[in-house]
């Protein structure tokens, strides 16, 4: 069954015609009036089966009556035509054709036939010889496991996926009927797992009254569903595992029910508009701290979080270290913070490309780092002039002695300053830098050292691109006094991580 087709339902007849033709019609016309309304979300099928009574029991037990499976089959036995008058009401009704073949000569007739579907019974599915004979057929294949190991499962599927065949698998227990303590609907999420480019089904066994069952199997996943089917016209016609077209209505409805309460899969669902202006009413809303004058960055400084918000208003869920605002008009304090009072700016593109280049140096350098690290990058001047002024910055270690490590880009420099309690030493790693320590610049490549003291006013740059270890005493959060003050004035000098962001 291929994985965009609309959810399967079997009818299964098996001997439920009781030998007769028209019994088998008049069944198949009956479930026909329960599936009507539920044909747009739904595909039927009806099933049959087939075995060569003269070859598959043994000529010893032929018109045994003291076995009860030897005398079912021989009591509603069918002729080939017999069994094709159903199939082509089934498909005349507008329903799939499936059968099972319980044997090769079963299986010539099912081919000579053209049915839809071919089914191998859980009794058959190490059927060797049987599963060889079904592999030369052109149909699709629904194979039931009941009593199969997964041992056996993974032979069975890597047999039929080897030959290029389409086969689904049903979870089924074959207990009739199964009770509900015994029917292991955990067996589908095995079976999904086990084999995730299947479509997983489930084969019901239950007593036909338990809705419930259904229910919980769509809730597991599973896609195709086979129920046995009868005509309840007079006493003993049924058995217990049977459900009749009045059940099989109601069946179908809870069905139906079940995926409505699932909902869609394997894409997020839409928001209803309810839904959204639900959490709208109970999430936060930015506000203004203080006054905020027209073309002023608005910096989380000058904010505040509350509701209730105002429709338009910027929210917090909003804020992110990759974009910035700016007021288009002044703003008082208090006073909402309205989306169409702002100058946005999304910096992530900007974000991404500096972190995929400083990978791409570090893979250069064969320098390898866990993917959880503490990063941050250093933009003095703004993100946009990244590219000119800044570095990447990984923090490894801050106690009483600290390490880093820096990434420059190509013909990026890093402005002068100087640290009042930070002693450091720079060892070039990769690339090449040029260092200036009081006035004194130098050109380093890998393996040289650079020490710089307390108070000494220092810079650097790389005109390749270079990777250099930084070794201090403890870093102290604002220890760094730089040359030009337009730097200090710039609170949002930092982006940072935890995180590498994701290839």
């Amino acid at each position: 069954m291929q994985q965009n087709l609309k959810p399967l339902f079997i009818f299964e007849m098996a001997n439920n015609h009781n030998g007769k033709v028209e019994r088998g019609i008049k069944l198949i016309n009956d479930i026909k009036k329960e599936v009507e309304e539920y044909k747009k979300y739904f595909d039927f099928a009806f099933k049959f089966q087939y075995r060569n009574l003269e070859t598959f029991i043994h000529p010893s037990y032929q018109g045994r009556n003291d076995i009860k499976f030897v005398k079912r089959f021989s009591e509603t036995k069918l002729s080939r035509e017999e069994f094709l008058r159903l199939k082509d009401e089934a498909k005349k009704a507008g329903f799939l054709t499936i059968c099972t073949g319980f044997d090769e000569k079963s299986v010539d007739l099912i081919e000579e036939q053209k049915y839809d579907f071919i089914k191998i019974a859980s009794c058959s599915f190490n059927d060797w010889p049987l599963l060889e004979r079904i592999a030369l057929t052109d149909m699709p294949i629904i194979a039931s496991t009941a009593g199969a190991s997964v041992d056996d499962m993974e032979k069975v599927v890597q047999f039929f996926l080897h030959r290029d065949k389409n086969l689904s698998l049903m979870h089924c227990v074959a207990e009739y009927p199964t009770r509900p303590e015994n029917m292991q609907l955990n067996q589908i999420d095995l079976l999904k797992k086990l084999f995730p480019k299947i479509t997983i089904g489930f084969s019901t066994h239950e007593k036909p009254e338990n809705m419930e069952t259904v229910k919980l199997a769509i809730a597991k996943g599973a896609k195709i569903f086979e129920k046995h089917v009868g005509l309840d016209d007079y006493e003993g016609s049924i058995n217990a595992y049977s459900a009749t077209p009045s059940q099989v209505g109601q069946w179908l409805k809870f069905a139906k029910e079940a995926f409505d309460i699932c909902g869609v899969e394997d894409i997020r669902y839409e928001f209803s508009k309810a839904e959204v202006d639900s959490l709208k009413n109970l999430s936060r809303a930015v506000f203004a701290k203080k006054d905020i004058k027209k073309g002023e960055a608005i910096d989380n400084l000058d904010t505040f979080l509350a509701i209730p918000s105002q429709e338009g208003q910027l929210f917090a869920s909003d804020l992110s270290k990759y974009k910035d605002y700016t007021a288009k008009e002044d703003i008082k304090a208090n006073d909402p913070i309205m989306l169409n009072n702002l100058e946005v700016r999304d910096n992530r593109t900007i974000v991404e490309s500096i972190i995929t280049r400083a990978k791409e140096i570090l893979k250069e350098a064969r320098i390898v780092l866990p993917n959880k690290v503490s990063l941050e990058i250093s933009h003095h001047y703004g993100l946009d002039k990244f590219d000119e002024v800044g570095a990447v910055i990984i923090n490894c270690v801050n106690r009483e002695y600290c390490k880093k490590l820096l990434v420059m880009l190509p013909n990026q420099r890093h402005p002068m300053h100087m640290h009042k309690i930070k002693e450091e030493t720079f060892q070039v790693l990769y690339g090449d830098m040029e260092i200036t320590i009081d006035g004194q610049t130098k050109m380093y490549n890998p393996g040289d050292m650079a020490l710089v003291k307390r108070g000494s006013m220092h810079a650097f740059s790389s005109p390749d691109g270079a990777v250099f270890e930084e070794i201090s005493t403890e870093h102290i959060a604002g220890d760094s006094y730089y040359e030009d003050p337009k730097v200090a004035e710039n609170k949002n000098r930092k982006t940072n991580f935890t995180y590498w962001l994701e290839d």
